[in-house]
């Protein structure tokens, strides 16, 4: 089959589906990359067995850039006659739909992991809530990684049940067990606290993802000044970029990050499997997520998890079992479920170990991915039986 993965970014193509598109080539097909310029860019290059297609597409609402990305999408399908295109991400979602169906692409896919306009209002909202409706009508399938983002779609009206469908138990693209474990092990913990300025005998709270607040930044922050007052031998640890264009954080919070003796923040990492190797917990305040890839990420390591119950979170934490879930923007709930764990190993060490082998037994890359192109080779056979 010629195929077409497309996303926004780079990123959402290296670090959410690397494995995946791997396994696609592995498989045989022929495999084209569409996404802007910019970092990682020229990785997704080197990668074996890939066509890389750069095509700028801005991440926010710009009418005449967007008009402009669609008819080059739409002149790389016609000349491309794929079998399949697959997006990923919001804008990149809208664009392959709209250029898919006029270019006559057969097979067009869409996989949801996350609705941004959940935390927006006003015009923004509906225009981006709009487009999610496009995508699932546009299509011919759309995906969600995770039966809980499939039943929000379907009960907000932007699709029926039968456009929208879960790969087993859902994740985007699973992960590799026994590579994110091998690559850990190349990052001792006592090293890692060293190169840090952290004391071999603290316990470290992790955060990875984008340092924003619908991340939760806001209340993780305020939350952990109270986890100090019992847990004093405790670290916060925050890895990922700033995002101030899109999603800016509170002045005090900025300069809390920055100061703060017990704080220590990376910056954007692009082998976040060092600092999970050194956590005694993942924390995952969101106000939204598609499935919450980290969580599963930090369970191969059998790092347990203190997330929000919110839709996709609640698919990757089994409450009570691999981790803690409390309301999503509450600072108290937060400081206590953190507190609750890091004042008790042994129950930590048992949710970490139940993390494992649930991330072993349901969210597999192998398993994962290989549903993918078993998915790409059953729609491909129903195509051709329908001519």
């Amino acid at each position: 089959m010629r195929i077409c993965r497309i996303a926004t970014i780079p990123f959402s193509l290296i670090h959410n589906l690397g494995v995946q598109l791997d396994a696609i080539v592995a498989a045989g097909h022929e495999l084209h990359l569409v996404c802007s310029r910019g970092p990682g860019f020229e990785t997704l290059q080197r990668m074996p067995g890939v066509t890389v297609h750069a095509l700028e597409m801005a991440r926010m609402i710009s009418p005449i850039a967007d008009l402009r990305a669609l008819v080059r999408l739409w002149r790389l399908y016609r000349r491309g006659n794929f079998d399949i295109v697959h997006s990923t991400t919001p804008k990149a979602g809208l664009l392959s739909a709209l250029a898919g169906l006029f270019a006559g692409v057969p097979l067009r896919l869409h996989t949801f992991t996350g609705q941004p306009w959940v935390t927006l209002s006003g015009l923004v909202r509906w225009c981006a809530r709009m487009s999610d409706w496009l995508i699932t009508h546009f299509n011919t399938q759309c995906y969600a990684d995770s039966a809980s983002q499939r039943d929000f779609l379907i009960a907000e009206g932007l699709c029926r049940a039968a456009q929208v469908r879960v790969l087993g138990a859902g994740s985007i693209a699973g992960v590799d067990v026994a590579k994110i474990k091998h690559a850990a092990q190349q990052y001792p913990t006592a090293a890692t606290k060293a190169a840090l300025s952290i004391p071999a005998n603290s316990t470290i709270v992790v955060f990875v993802g984008r340092v924003t607040r619908d991340k939760g930044i806001v209340e993780l922050v305020t939350a952990f000044e109270r986890v100090l007052h019992l847990c004093p031998d405790c670290y916060l640890l925050v890895v990922g970029p700033l995002e101030p264009e899109r999603d800016a954080l509170p002045a005090e919070i900025l300069q809390t990050l920055r100061d703060h003796p017990r704080i220590r923040c990376t910056g954007y990492q692009p082998a976040p499997e060092k600092y999970l190797a050194a956590a005694d917990l993942l924390c995952l305040p969101s106000y939204r997520e598609g499935f919450g890839n980290v969580v599963i990420e930090a369970a191969a390591l059998g790092v347990p998890t203190v997330g929000t119950s919110i839709v996709g979170l609640k698919d990757a934490v089994v409450d009570g079992e691999t981790g803690l879930l409390v309301p999503p923007k509450n600072e108290a709930a937060l400081a206590d479920a953190l507190i609750g764990l890091l004042t008790d190993a042994g129950k930590r060490k048992k949710m970490g170990h139940a993390a494992e082998l649930r991330t072993t037994n349901f969210f597999s890359a192998a398993h994962i991915n290989s549903l993918v192109v078993q998915e790409y080779q059953a729609l491909c056979k129903s195509k051709t039986g329908e001519r």
